[in-house]
């Protein structure tokens, strides 16, 4: 969740994509909404030889009041995706659900304009890390949740559902995740979490039960796949486990993908065997 862990492990999964990336077509500042006074945006990357891909939406982390769109990871474009990034407003502007409504506001948008900027509409998939694994989890977790749909945009009577998730070690309970945390951890975590829900945990926990993942499981939530570094000081392992579990009672199809000796930032994350395993469930979700 911290910003300076995402700069290594976003420079590990450029330099595995860049040799891939030469051909690519990238669209910048693509404004969705306005709120606020501000233009919210996303850029759209993709290979010029895929003409149909299905989408993946990158959300950045940054422990939910940092971060920006800009270096996506690029590493599943030469597996037939293409990848919008999404900046949202911070926490520090808006607390929850303000970065979920933008969110989903971004997925309407992009379902909408799909003709226009040459990707499939019928399936898109999620993806994040760390904060940003949250939020990709919560928006996958809640499709057509009145609450957190919003009604930002043009777009309000276009989908937001997503049909599959990428959860990149993300918080997923916020309820269990102070006592599951390290002094570390709970350093980085008290403050931001205060910041996300506008008031301490536990001043607040129907907000922080809506506010997460483990708790919006249905019958028909989208497949996940879940990686997490088995030395992850800042979130605990015991997050995506909870996650996992749940999915499974709820008996929809989920992947784990345990990385050993890896903490928060790790090359491992870059890691082409990782990269075609997430390819591989997605296509067989798909």
């Amino acid at each position: 969740m911290m910003k300076k862990s995402f700069l290594t492990l976003w420079v590990c999964l450029l330099t595995f994509g860049a040799q891939a990336q030469k051909d690519t077509l990238v669209v910048k500042d693509i404004v969705y909404a306005e709120a606020d006074g501000k233009k919210l945006q996303l850029d759209i990357y993709k290979l010029k030889q895929h003409t149909s891909p299905y989408l993946i939406v990158w959300i950045h982390g940054g422990a939910w009041h940092s971060g920006s769109k800009e270096n996506p990871p690029l590493g599943m474009l030469e597996h037939g995706y293409a990848l919008a990034s999404v900046d949202f407003r911070a926490s520090t502007d808006k607390a929850f659900p303000t970065p979920v409504h933008d969110i989903k506001a971004a997925i309407r948008f992009l379902r909408a304009n799909a003709a226009t900027y040459g990707y499939r509409a019928d399936k898109i998939i999620i993806w994040g890390a760390s904060s940003g694994g949250h939020l990709a989890a919560l928006v996958a977790t809640t499709n057509n949740h009145p609450t957190l749909e919003g009604t930002l945009g043009k777009y309000t009577s276009t989908s937001s559902s997503v049909q599959a998730c990428i959860d990149f070690f993300g918080p997923t309970n916020f309820l269990t995740i102070l006592n599951q945390s390290t002094p570390h951890g709970l350093n980085v975590r008290l403050p931001a979490l205060a910041i996300l829900l506008g008031k301490p945990v536990e001043q607040v926990p129907d907000l922080a039960k809506l506010a997460s993942p483990v708790h919006q499981v249905t019958a028909d939530a989208p497949p996940l796949f879940i990686v997490h570094g088995e030395q992850d000081i800042q979130v605990p392992i015991n997050q995506s486990i909870e996650l996992m579990s749940v999915y499974k009672s709820k008996n929809r199809p989920v992947q784990i993908e345990f990385i050993p000796n890896a903490g928060h930032s790790s090359p491992e994350y870059a890691k082409k065997e990782l990269m075609n395993k997430m390819a591989g469930f997605l296509k067989g979700v798909l």
